[in-house]
C-alpha cells in the first residue's frame, strides 16, 4: 500500500530512492510493483482474504458461511461463493470435521464443565443461572433465528435477539440484552452461570468474551443430551405451538417482537 504513495510522491519531484529510505522499503520491489501494479480488484480480493483469515483465527470452528458473516459485521461484505473460494484456495475450513454418516457436524468440545448437572428445580434465586439455546422458524423470506435467555428460578426470559443468520454475535446480543435489563431493573447478575449446548456459537470467543466482560460463568451440557438444556428447550416448545405454528409467515419482520400485537401472521 506504500508503493502508490512513492508512486505519487515521484510524480510530485521527490526522488523514489529518498521516498523508498523515509518509508523503509526496497526499490526493487517499487520498480517491479510499477511495472506491474496490483489492480483494484486484487486489491478488494486481498481485504476479503484479510477478512476471512481474521475471523477463522477468532473462531477456527467456524465454517465459510459463518466466516462471511464475521467478516461483513467487520465492514468487508462478500457473497457466500466468493468466501467459499478464499475459504478453499487458503485452506480455511473448520476445525469440527463432518461425520461420515448423516448431515451433522461433529460436536465441538465443551468450553465449560457442566455446573448444573440438570438439577434445574434445585435453583432458589433468580439471576444464579440462566439457559440459553437458539430456536429457528422458516418464512417466506427465509428462516429467522431467535436467542433466548430463560431464568432458572422465575422462569422467565430475561433477554433475546433474533437474526436471519445464526451467527456468533446473536447470542452475544441475547447475552448482552440480558444484562442490561437485569441492571435496568437494580439487580447484580456478577457470578451468574449461563448454561448452554455446546453450538458453535456459544463456543466463539465471542461469546466467551462476553461472558468474561459481564463476569457470568460459562456452563456447557454433554453430547447428544437434550435433556441437559430442557429448561430452555420448554420454552421453545411453547413458542412454537402458541406462536410460531398460528400460520404462514410470509416476512421475518411478521415475527419481530411489537410487529405481531393485533396483527395476523398472514399478513
Amino acid at each position: 500500500m506504500k508503493y502508490p504513495l512513492v508512486s505519487d510522491l515521484a510524480a510530485s519531484g521527490i526522488p523514489v530512492a529518498v521516498t523508498c529510505r523515509v518509508l523503509e522499503i526496497a526499490r526493487q520491489p517499487y520498480y517491479r510493483w510499477l511495472a506491474h501494479p496490483i489492480t483494484e480488484a486484487e486489491l478488494v480480493e486481498a481485504y476479503r482474504l484479510n477478512a476471512l483469515i481474521d475471523a477463522h483465527h477468532d473462531d477456527p470452528e467456524f465454517g465459510y458461511r459463518y466466516l462471511a458473516d464475521e467478516a461483513a459485521d467487520a465492514g468487508v461484505p462478500m457473497a457466500t461463493r466468493t468466501a467459499w473460494r478464499l475459504c478453499s484456495t487458503q485452506g480455511l475450513s473448520s476445525s469440527i470435521s463432518t461425520w461420515k454418516k448423516g448431515n451433522g457436524t461433529r460436536p465441538g468440545p465443551p468450553v465449560h464443565d457442566d455446573l448444573v448437572q440438570r438439577q434445574f428445580s434445585s435453583v432458589t434465586e433468580v439471576n444464579t443461572v440462566w439457559f440459553t439455546d437458539i430456536t429457528e422458524h422458516h418464512t417466506s423470506q427465509g428462516k429467522l433465528y431467535c436467542c433466548a435467555i430463560k431464568d432458572a428460578c422465575s422462569r422467565r426470559i430475561v433477554g433475546y435477539a433474533i437474526d436471519a443468520r445464526m451467527k456468533a454475535s446473536l447470542a452475544v446480543r441475547a447475552l448482552t440484552n440480558a444484562v442490561a435489563n437485569r441492571h435496568r431493573a437494580g439487580a447484580e447478575v456478577a457470578g451468574c452461570v449461563v448454561h448452554s449446548d455446546r453450538g458453535s456459537q456459544f463456543r466463539s470467543k465471542k461469546f466467551l468474551r462476553a461472558l468474561e466482560d459481564h463476569r457470568l460463568v460459562g456452563s456447557m451440557g454433554r453430547v447428544g443430551a437434550a435433556g441437559d438444556n430442557a429448561a430452555i428447550e420448554s420454552f421453545f416448545s411453547l413458542l412454537q405451538n402458541n406462536v410460531l405454528d398460528t400460520g404462514p409467515w410470509r416476512t421475518r419482520q411478521q415475527l419481530a417482537p411489537g410487529a405481531r400485537v393485533g396483527g395476523s401472521p398472514h399478513r
